[in-house]
């Protein structure tokens, strides 16, 4: 069936409107401009510098480009010339053949040559051709080598060099796809397109200036270079200089020889020797005799698409054939990876993409032990602590594990003292098996070397293992884990009841429990959250009132279970208001303020005191459901538990009030 011819026209408009990159960056500098007259362009000059570009919006609001500062200036856009007395540029420029349209748009020297080699009366005749046309100032930036051997032997070199400028056909930049070739008019030599997506242009890496010039037989491009013939691909490249005697080795002993010999467009961000003599050579021994931490390494130096130098503007990050990413950038002339100007040498051209020499090797994660993946993170401190525990070894071999590390900013008051206590502590922040976090589901069990068993909790802004949250993303090394969280974990040590009589500051509170019938409940397994109130708590009822409450099994029994959800929620959790039910019904209001958890308003003492059933926060005032108060019961005969109340009252007050204390038994 025929389309509707609505849609056909928008389909057509819409390809019309379909533009290449270097299109819209020009229409978009032809906006900025047309406050000037008609046919002009807003150009962006490097400040200090001859150079030019043409702005995108970026780059227009920024007014920086590598991260130096631009200046704007007005100039007639490609095609187009001023007329005396009138504003713009509203001439189209004088249409004849390309010899004398090198001469209009800054390429002299260029047409000087073609005189002097006799390609003159080919680019003035009839045809249809493309050159692409160093400008004077590329030309003059040849080495007074390299140009007296081209100019010396006009009727050979220089015309092989001109002829490899220029296609036999009319190629215009929308034509100028990215990642393809144009065979040149010498032995039809391939010449190498990059299209970018900043709308930036090369040729065998050298920057189209001034585009589509129009000419009676063929177009004129002005690039920023003279360039030269590639036979060599990436690999014959890294056989050749002397520099790369060692990647050269490190690529045999991978098996990458074959790809960096296949077709493709391919960076390579390739490592020189000085760069391999700055790692400690145990780790680089480490890495080369690991076939696939080395192939991971090499893997992360190559760029999956050709990235010439002259189109990396401002920053932007790329993936590498390791399936990481880098940062590439620029700071002035300089490029840089991950901040860092390391490239020594840039734009080695090979027929299957471009070579950039680094001084610095760039080791990824997959290829690091997990004490590395430590040293260089937000968790340093943690690395000095484990190493003086003697546990180095568990985190530098090829045991699969997790590392469980606390920030540097838990250690802020100085690291804990190494005793036999913490080295055990220490062993339970190591999980055996090698962890991803994207893995792992609430309610999972995880075995530490230290023997204990960690839960893990799933919330909906955290993940936590046990009272420690994960605090930023895994690192994963090339056998182990790092899992950075925001405090030192704290194993559990026994149930809710064992964690309470263990703590001095809770014996009125047991007495309670075990007076309400409720010991065994907290001792079962289970999922409890308990708000456990101290004995200041207790102490701080009117008198009457609390004789009243401990005197009523029943209303103690309701009290209490107020305080017991029956979930786990521990601190990492609560970001916004989080509502639990309590065992009792009513629902309890955990939030946080100044970052100390309240519940129900009543700010915690202290949080995440770990059990094997749950998790315990201890809390100085004892919480009343809304719609409960103790009532005056005459009638009923005394409860025993009010006896066992007054007899724990009165050991608290000889008690000291300790911080929590190691399990004991009861």
């Amino acid at each position: 069936m025929a389309r509707p011819l609505p849609l056909l026209l928008l389909a057509l408009g819409l390809a019309a409107a379909a533009k290449s990159p270097y299109q819209q960056v020009l229409q978009h500098s032809r906006l900025r401009g047309r406050q000037h007259g008609p046919n002009v362009c807003a150009v962006q000059k490097l400040i200090g510098t001859n150079r030019k570009y043409f702005t995108n919006c970026k780059q227009w609001y920024q007014r920086k480009i590598c991260g130096k500062s631009t200046v704007i200036s007005y100039e007639c856009c490609p095609g187009y010339e001023k007329v005396p007395g009138e504003k713009g540029c509203p001439a189209a420029l004088p249409l004849s053949n390309i010899y004398e349209t090198l001469g209009v748009v800054g390429s002299a020297t260029t047409q000087l040559y073609s005189d002097r080699s006799n390609l003159r009366p080919e680019i003035e005749g009839p045809g249809s051709f493309t050159i692409f046309a160093p400008s004077n100032e590329a030309w003059a930036s040849l080495s007074a080598e390299t140009l007296d051997s081209l100019v010396s032997n006009v009727n050979i070199e220089l015309l092989n060099a001109l002829r490899y400028h220029m296609v036999d056909k009319r190629v215009l930049t929308d034509d100028l796809k990215h990642g393809t070739t144009l065979n040149s008019m010498y032995q039809n030599l391939p010449i190498q397109i990059h299209h970018y997506p900043n709308g930036i242009v090369t040729v065998n890496c050298a920057r189209l200036l001034k585009a589509d010039h129009h000419a009676t037989n063929g177009v004129v491009h002005v690039i920023d270079k003279v360039i030269a013939t590639t036979t060599n691909t990436i690999q014959q490249i890294i056989e050749t200089e002397d520099s790369l005697e060692t990647l050269r080795t490190a690529v045999a002993a991978s098996d990458l020889s074959s790809l960096l010999e296949s077709e493709g467009q391919y960076t390579l961000l390739a490592p020189t020797n000085e760069a391999f003599e700055k790692i400690p050579r145990e780790t680089l021994n480490r890495i080369l005799g690991d076939p696939e931490a080395l192939r991971d390494l090499l893997n992360h130096h190559i760029l999956k698409s050709a990235m010439c130098a002259e189109a990396i503007i401002a920053g932007l990050t790329m993936e590498t054939l390791e399936g990481t990413t880098l940062d590439v950038g620029c700071s002035g002339e300089e490029l840089t990876l991950n901040g860092k100007p390391i490239i020594a040498n840039k734009d080695v051209l090979a027929t299957n993409g471009v070579v950039h020499f680094v001084n610095e090797l760039l080791i990824p994660d997959s290829a690091k032990t997990v004490f590395e993946l430590a040293q260089e993170s937000e968790v340093s401190k943690s690395t000095d602590l484990f190493r003086q525990a003697g546990l180095s070894s568990h985190l530098t071999g090829s045991e699969r594990v997790t590392l469980l590390a606390p920030v540097n900013n838990v250690f802020k008051d100085g690291l804990p003292i190494i005793d036999s206590n913490m080295r055990n502590l220490l062993l339970n922040h190591i999980v055996k098996d090698q962890l991803s976090s994207k893995y792992l589901y609430h309610g999972q069990k995880l075995q530490t070397l230290g023997d204990k068993e960690l839960r893990v909790f799933v919330y909906r802004n955290n993940l936590c293992i046990e009272n420690a949250c994960i605090a930023a993303h895994d690192k994963r090394g090339r056998f182990g884990t790092l899992f950075s969280v925001d405090k030192m974990l704290t194993p559990p040590t026994g149930s809710v009841m064992d964690v309470l009589k263990a703590d001095h500051r809770f014996s009125t509170l047991v007495a309670a429990i075990q007076s309400a019938g409720l010991t065994e409940s907290l001792n079962r397994p289970g999922t409890f959250t308990v708000f456990a109130p101290t004995n200041e708590a207790f102490r701080a009822m009117p008198q009457g009132e609390l004789n009243k409450l401990m005197g009523n099994a029943k209303e103690l029994a309701n009290i209490l279970k107020f305080h017991v959800a029956d979930e786990i929620l521990v601190s990492g959790a609560v970001n916004a208001l989080v509502r639990l039910k309590s065992m009792q019904g009513d629902k309890l209001e955990v939030g946080m303020k100044n970052n100390v958890i309240h519940i129900n308003k009543e700010p915690v003492a202290e949080s995440d005191i770990m059990a094997t059933n749950g998790v315990i926060y201890a809390v100085n005032s004892v919480l009343q459901p809304q719609a409960s108060r103790p009532q005056e019961r005459g009638d009923e005969p005394a409860d025993p538990a009010l006896e066992i109340f007054k007899q724990a009252s009165a050991l608290s007050k000889v008690s000291q009030r300790n911080p929590r204390l190691g399990k004991t038994t009861s």
